[in-house]
């Protein structure tokens, strides 16, 4: 066992009646969003305290008035500067687009509070930040008239939702054993029925391109496990050229 993970293990059986203390690994991109979930409600008895490499980032309790995330709960610190955010109703931590610094041990400690009696509880979550290189942020060119396909950078697990969009309008979406294509007639008119969604991989394949199919395509994939979800995010810059000779405009 690391060194700051028995750390953490101290800092959560610090007081009484400690029990429940597991760890997880997380492995996530640069750019992604994580949410570490408690796995319990919050109530007016308990307080929720979140630490990073041992540092308090965030608690909150019944008290509205001791919520705190980073500088709030630290003054002078703001490693995470506005990317936390804490649900009210379960406790649950979410980093938004983290960073390699982020990586590390994010420790919970649930402190539930009884008339007659206090127990601890709680989690460790070993964060893992995996950078992105420019390589990873495809751009693609297509003669018009030929088709493309994106593909999704991980595979497909069941639970998982992913949403692709076009220059930020929704055009597709995969949300278990469900799918949907152009809900709406502009996306329709567009596409004329040249997408095609693969419902096994999530990959979007756009037939018969044209130049008004040049823009961003976007891909949200929620991951979601049982201890956590991670929110990634894949972009594709298309860019569709016209073939010489055709008499189209270059």
């Amino acid at each position: 066992m690391s060194l700051l993970i028995l750390l953490s293990v101290i800092l959560i059986s610090l007081d009484h009646g400690a029990s429940g203390v597991g760890s997880d690994e997380v492995s996530v991109m640069e750019g992604d969003s994580v949410t570490l979930n408690t796995g319990v409600n919050t109530t007016r008895q308990d307080d929720f305290r979140w630490y990073y490499n041992g540092i308090r980032i965030a608690q909150i309790n019944g008290d509205i008035n001791k919520t705190c995330t980073d500088v709030q709960c630290n003054e002078g610190t703001e490693r995470f500067r506005d990317r936390l955010k804490l649900d009210h109703q379960t406790g649950s931590l979410t980093i938004m687009n983290i960073t390699i610094t982020d990586a590390g041990l994010y420790t919970l400690n649930i402190i539930s509070n009884s008339r007659n009696s206090s127990r601890n509880s709680g989690k460790i979550f070993n964060v893992n930040v995996q950078g992105v290189s420019a390589a990873e942020r495809d751009e693609v060119k297509k003669n018009k008239g030929e088709s493309v396909t994106f593909d999704p950078p991980v595979a497909r697990k069941p639970n998982d939702v992913m949403t692709w969009y076009f220059n930020e309008t929704l055009i597709a979406e995969i949300t278990g054993d469900q799918s949907k294509i152009c809900t709406d007639v502009q996306c329709k008119e567009r596409f004329r029925d040249r997408l095609k969604l693969d419902h096994q991989t999530g990959s979007l394949i756009i037939r018969n391109t044209t130049n008004t199919d040049s823009g961003v395509y976007q891909l949200q994939i929620i991951i979601i496990n049982s201890s956590f979800s991670i929110t990634r995010v894949k972009r594709f810059n298309l860019s569709v050229i016209a073939v010489p000779g055709s008499g189209d405009i270059l």
